[in-house]
């Protein structure tokens, strides 16, 4: 916890646009590792996807990072497709076939969720398939922080 959001730069390649720095500069920013053969990642990706809707107008901003778990995972067209697929990703996903961004985040599960504040220090993690009333309080405490005005 409290750590500082690592580099999102060395990707394999990107799914609906790389995020530039710029964009997520002072804004919260919720990271959600994946893979393909997780079936839990796909039962949940409809409630990442309301979480989506319902906190990007509110300036959180959404990455979504595909794990792969084996050789089979590495086709970038095949990744492609089940992320805008049944996935149903709109936000930028980094597919990271050589686990840059995996190693970085130290990440060792899928789902796994990372919830960083405006200024991009970790404020939550979470991993597996129970518990999301915790990440949605989690994002209302952060979303609240912002929205809190700040003393000179």
């Amino acid at each position: 916890m409290r750590s500082p959001l690592p580099s999102l730069a060395g990707a394999t390649a990107w799914i609906n646009g790389e995020p530039a720095e710029a964009e997520l500069a002072g804004k919260p920013l919720f990271v959600h590792f994946w893979s393909t053969s997780c079936h839990t990642c796909h039962d949940v990706a409809s409630m990442v996807a309301e979480w989506r809707e319902r906190y990007r107008p509110l300036g959180l901003q959404f990455v979504a990072i595909h794990q792969p778990r084996g050789p089979a995972e590495l086709d970038i067209d095949k990744v492609t497709l089940d992320a805008t697929g049944p996935m149903g990703l709109t936000q930028p996903c980094a597919i990271d076939n050589d686990h840059t961004l995996v190693d970085r985040f130290a990440n060792e599960f899928v789902p796994a969720y990372y919830l960083f504040d405006r200024n991009h220090t970790l404020r939550h993690f979470q991993a597996g398939d129970k518990g999301y009333d915790r990440i949605v309080a989690a994002i209302d405490r952060v979303l609240a922080e912002e929205a809190a005005p700040v003393s000179p």
